[in-house]
């Protein structure tokens, strides 16, 4: 037996392998070079390499399967072209991209992304861009981009807005292809709660502690999941907190004109219906060029959105804890949900909301307490 997954994060399958003991290999298709349209799908292969059923049953599939194990098929007349276990020739793929196809510009971008590691996932995104360039409807062209884009923010190679490139990138897929289920639950995956079909890993905890009491060690994840990817559906929207009281009504607390930190915004899905909801996730870095940090020795960090009237959030105020050690460079985030009002005109609306933090600039430089403020830009479209 053989799995196939079209995974973002294939190190979350290896950690529900373990917990559930399975023994077969996985193969790992982020950017769904199969092709299919619905998981799961069973595939029968006899062998010769030959596809005797596809899609057999579902119930039953055990004697399905062992009646297809005990059988003994007939060898084709003519041979099957064997496969080649062997990476892909990056420089081929390459130079055929001379020929300025957008399959030959997919494939190379393609084997980029599965094989040359983090540090060429720039030449991947430039390698699809070119693809979707020559063909802007090429569905798969627009997902891989959208996987490279979402793999380059899960590297130390990280660009600013990769995040919302990914998002815009797989909703273009989508709508060339709306029945395409693996581009929908990508989005879905960090998406809001009123359009999620399940929570999609709400099952880590549980298998963390069931593989620790069994004495082993859980398989580590480079990525681990947000909020998004924990939450459960919903079938209604609640505004939240409306008697929150606000941190900096009168905006007494100093900007944070140098910088220190740095806000980057992504909304899911990209453009939203009126009436519809999006899941906003914001993502604080301190500023690296200036040597800043976070200083943990004081309050949390607080963020405070301010909708507009006849925009509905479900969470105005959020507390964001500090890190155990005194100071600390880790990426912080705060994700929630806001609902378009129903008679939105298309175009785009402005979210503002600010930070409040306790930075420090460099090893030795002054702790300050800072606000810094931003937008969180939402797109509506003209469809109802």
């Amino acid at each position: 037996m053989v799995g196939i997954i079209q995974e973002q994060h294939p190190q979350r399958a290896r950690l529900f392998m373990q917990w559930k003991q399975m023994g077969w290999p996985i193969m790992v298709d982020a950017r769904n070079e199969l092709g299919v349209a619905v998981v799961p799908i069973t595939i029968l292969i006899d062998e010769h390499g030959i596809i005797r059923d596809m899609r057999p049953p579902r119930r039953g599939i055990t004697e399905v399967a062992e009646a297809f194990a005990s059988r003994s098929f007939e060898p084709p007349g003519v041979a099957p072209v064997a496969a080649t276990a062997a990476p892909p020739d990056l420089r081929v793929l390459s130079e055929a991209t001379a020929a300025g196809t957008v399959d030959a510009w997919r494939r190379y971008a393609g084997a980029l992304v599965d094989w040359a590691g983090p540090e060429r996932l720039g030449d991947a995104v430039e390698a699809y861009t070119r693809a979707v360039e020559l063909e802007p409807d090429d569905g798969p062209a627009q997902f891989g981009l959208g996987v490279a884009f979402r793999r380059r923010f899960d590297s130390e190679y990280r660009h600013p807005g990769d995040f919302q490139s990914a998002v815009d990138h797989w909703g273009r897929a989508l709508s060339i292809d709306p029945n395409q289920y693996i581009r929908r639950r990508r989005i879905q995956q960090y998406g809001p709660r009123l359009d999620k079909p399940y929570p999609f890993y709400d099952w880590v905890p549980q298998a963390r502690a069931d593989i620790v009491s069994r004495g082993e060690t859980p398989w580590p994840l480079p990525v681990e999941p947000s909020g998004a990817e924990f939450a459960r559906p919903a079938r209604t929207f609640s505004a939240g907190d409306p008697d929150a009281p606000e941190p900096d009504r009168d905006d007494r607390i100093r900007h944070d004109a140098r910088g220190f930190i740095l806000a980057r915004t992504t909304v899911v899905p990209s453009e939203a219906k009126p009436g519809a909801t999006v899941r906003v996730h914001l993502d604080f870095r301190p500023n690296g060029a200036i040597g800043a940090h976070w200083n943990n020795e004081a309050e949390p960090m607080q963020v405070w959105v301010s909708p507009p009237v006849g925009l509905a959030v479900d969470r105005r105020s959020h507390t964001v804890e500090n890190a155990p050690a005194a100071t600390s460079l880790e990426t912080r985030t705060v994700e929630f949900e806001v609902q378009v009002p129903p008679g939105a005109a298309p175009g785009t609306i402005t979210l503002p909301a600010y930070a409040l933090y306790n930075v420090c600039e460099g090893l030795d430089g002054t702790c300050l307490y800072r606000r810094g403020d931003f937008e969180i830009q939402i797109r509506v479209s003209g469809e109802h």
